[in-house]
């Protein structure tokens, strides 16, 4: 895996955290984990209690052009101690595929404060629906009578005035001719270069590729179809190709695909960074092997095995370890007992967490009373230049303690017993069977699993919340049979 080092010190605190120990601790961590490390990013004498750091800032943006798949941080209060803003750039992080590793914290610090960051990730969606239902009747609205809801514009097309497809009349011609080519045996790398030659430029700006032109080859606009989501309307949008030759391009498609390769994809392991060897410490990574028969098998595998290190770690079977860990957060969400004290607990650290709020709120209150007095005292006659000025400061003051209310009111929601209960039960009520829906609950209540070759420690965010499963438990679970332990 490609990773890079994150590391900070704040002017107020540089002894342990200096610089240097962080990037020496988390060299060590990534080369012991074969982490390969591109780059590393630091911010000296920045506090972590604010986003505003140049370095972690560039890391963010960086991280879109998906050359690394891990942060690598000395401990998690180097990347971000601000809640709400860690769960801002971790979402941000992950929708770019990346993950935040710490090196000396197999089991993070601050443990109801991660299923905390869970929560508030949760309600945030949950506070956002209304938005997005506006957003999507809008959409819907356009989609009824065709018109455009932005996006990438198929080359061939253009949008008028009132956002209907038109055709472009100097490109829809090579578009129908680039199906022709197709359907006459040419290859897609052909049709692209064609296409570079005849100065037509796909709507991103690049050069046309063979995803440009296979992505163009599928497109169902192109014989008129208009669709978003469930509406499709027939012949919504002016048509450059026929049925008869689209249809023949398909079929062309589905012959000359080939058959996928049999490549690991990071993606496809629930437990990749939340799986730690028993034995050694070190992670566990997926693999994936076929045996004589040509049958793919799936596992991870300690990575200090992996490398004849001196661990003896067996590898275990990925389906097998997935299910007993996904069925085991299934199982604790449906406990109502153990539910209730999540959320008193939860509901306790945000009364804790609320304490700037009080003095905000006291700060206006005995401005509101200053701008009170001085207004007052205007009626009474009483009016100076040294009044004016006092009374601007306080109602810029005013404005501005409006503008941080708002602000920390966001960042630590006023939640309801009756709020919580209802995301729990949403968590509960998650489809085990769906990978993208089982990837969250390991990513929200998951925090580190050590596997021996005789037991499995499962740590969840929680206070109090490590549960150790034997090899015995195994056997008389429910989870026995299709599931048992398959050792590679």
């Amino acid at each position: 895996m490609n990773g890079v080092i994150y590391a900070r010190y704040s002017s107020e605190n540089q002894r342990e955290e200096s610089i240097e120990g962080q990037l020496r601790e988390c060299t060590a961590f990534a080369e012991k984990n074969e982490i390969h490390i591109i780059e590393t990013y630091i911010d000296r004498a920045f506090s972590a209690k604010t986003d505003r750091r140049p370095d972690f800032q560039r890391m963010i943006k960086e991280s879109g052009k998906k050359a690394f798949e891990i942060v690598l941080v000395w401990k998690l209060d180097r990347f971000a101690r601000n809640r709400y803003d860690s769960a801002t750039y971790k979402a941000k992080l992950k929708k770019n595929g990346v993950r935040v590793v710490s090196a000396t914290e197999a089991i993070s610090a601050g443990s109801e404060g991660i299923l905390l960051e869970s929560v508030l990730e949760g309600m945030a969606e949950y506070y956002s629906a209304d938005l997005s239902e506006k957003v999507l009747r809008g959409h819907t609205e356009n989609a009824l009578h065709c018109k455009c809801n932005g996006g990438t514009l198929p080359i061939g097309f253009v949008i008028d005035r009132d956002k209907h497809y038109q055709l472009d009349p100097l490109t829809a011609p090579l578009v129908r001719r680039a199906f022709e080519s197709y359907a006459e045996g040419r290859m897609m790398q052909e049709i692209a270069e064609e296409l570079n030659r005849q100065g037509v430029v796909p709507y991103h700006g690049k050069r046309n590729s063979v995803d440009t032109v296979s992505g163009m080859l599928k497109n169902r606009k192109y014989i008129g179809e208009y669709r978003y989501r469930e509406i499709i309307v027939p012949d919504g949008i002016p048509r450059i190709v026929s049925d008869d030759l689209f249809e023949r391009v398909q079929e062309k498609i589905a012959k000359n695909k080939k058959a996928p390769a049999r490549h690991k994809a990071e993606d496809d392991y629930l437990l990749t960074t939340k799986l730690f060897c028993g034995e050694c410490g070190s992670m566990m990574f997926g693999e994936c092997g076929t045996n004589h028969q040509g049958n793919v098998y799936r596992y991870y595998k300690c990575s200090s095995a992996k490398r004849h290190t001196g661990c003896h770690k067996k590898a275990v079977q990925k389906m097998w370890i997935e299910n007993l860990v996904v069925e085991s957060i299934h199982q604790k969400l449906n406990d109502a007992d153990l539910i209730s004290k999540w959320i008193d607990e939860i509901l306790r650290i945000l009364a804790k967490e609320n304490e700037v709020l009080p003095l905000l709120r006291k700060e206006l209150a005995e401005t509101n009373r200053g701008i009170e007095n001085i207004l007052n005292a205007i009626q009474h006659g009483i009016y100076t230049e040294s009044t004016k000025d006092r009374l601007t400061t306080l109602e810029q003051r005013r404005k501005d303690l409006d503008d941080q209310i708002q602000v920390e009111s966001f960042r630590h929601p006023k939640l309801t017993h009756e709020q919580l209960e209802y995301w729990f039960e949403h968590m509960a009520q998650m489809d085990i069977r769906k990978r993208e829906q089982r990837q969250r609950l390991v990513d929200t209540f998951i925090n580190a699993i050590f596997l021996y070759d005789d037991k499995l420690v499962i740590t969840f965010n929680y206070q109090n919340g490590t549960k150790t499963i034997s090899k015995e438990d195994w056997l008389r679970s429910d989870l026995s049979g299709h599931l048992r332990p398959f050792w590679l």
